[in-house]
């Protein structure tokens, strides 16, 4: 089977038109994944929104009740990007629209698989996603996890979407707090600690824009380091790490941080806070 040209087949109606929603369809038009006619977006009220999507990417656009109906009627696919808040009612007015043979992609944070066949009211195949901001680039990594329902074929549109934004890793669906941990909050964390080593070097001495540029091209040259050697981490930095040298110095101060254990535990408390506003959103809905 040609993945591509499986997923260019069909028909794709986004539910919520977001900043997320638009990384997706940035990267599926610019990898050719799917064709811009073959897109829809839709949101709730916002006019203005739709008409800069259409204008940017070709796609189609809706907000009136009954072209949206029509588009969730006959699309092959329909990606659920609406806030959570807006889930319940969007997802109980979809069911009945749904047609047999249509695939379900849930960009929604917190709804779990069997709350959004509860909403629908069937058991229609669903592939709950967890992508990050770093889609809008194509550099994103995003978690899935498939209901039993999920075809291969369906499987195979589902990963040959989010491939063409970035990296993949399928899980069970238990799994998708702790992976928000690292990969849906991950870039807050590294921007977090870019912004401290930009702070140091301007209290050096360096300008704003040269503090800027040395932080960032660092960033990315140690990502760039493990993705072509394969290396650990732990390798990696030990091969710059000279005894008594500075890289030493400064990486004692981190540890007498408790740097490792810091990083850890806020890992540990993004996934359950994921849990958290996972339950609170299945109460909500409920």
């Amino acid at each position: 089977m040609n993945l591509n040209h499986s997923l260019t087949a069909s028909k794709i109606c986004f539910y919520g038109a977001g900043s997320m929603a638009e990384a997706i369809v940035r990267g599926l038009i610019h990898k050719q994944v799917a064709s811009p006619d073959h897109i829809a977006m839709l949101n709730r009220s916002s006019q203005e929104r739709l008409v800069y999507l259409s204008d940017r990417y070709g796609v189609m656009t809706a907000n009136h009740e009954e072209s949206k109906r029509s588009y969730l009627q006959g699309a092959s696919i329909i990606v659920l990007a609406m806030k959570p808040k807006d889930a319940g009612e969007a997802l109980t007015q979809l069911g009945p629209l749904l047609q047999e043979g249509q695939l379900i992609i849930s960009m929604v944070a917190g709804l779990s698989i069997s709350t959004i066949q509860a909403l629908l009211g069937v058991k229609a195949p669903i592939a709950r996603t967890m992508p990050n901001t770093s889609c809008s680039i194509g550099q994103g990594a995003t978690g899935i996890s498939f209901s039993e329902e999920v075809t291969e074929a369906e499987r195979a549109q589902t990963l040959s979407m989010f491939e063409a934004v970035g990296t993949v890793s399928v899980i069970p669906e238990e799994q998708m707090e702790i992976l928000t941990g690292i990969s849906g909050c991950g870039p807050a964390y590294i921007y977090y600690m870019m912004e401290a080593m930009i702070a140091a070097g301007v209290d050096g001495g360096l300008t704003p824009e040269q503090a800027r540029d040395l932080t960032v091209q660092t960033v990315l040259g140690a990502a760039c380091m493990m993705t072509e050697t394969g290396e650990e981490p732990s390798k990696l930095r030990a091969d710059i790490t000279s005894p008594n040298g500075s890289t030493q110095a400064a990486l004692e101060v981190l540890n007498q941080g408790r740097f490792l254990e810091l990083v850890q535990a806020a890992v540990h408390r993004a996934t359950e806070r994921s849990h958290e506003m996972g339950n609170d959103v299945k109460e909500a809905l409920k």
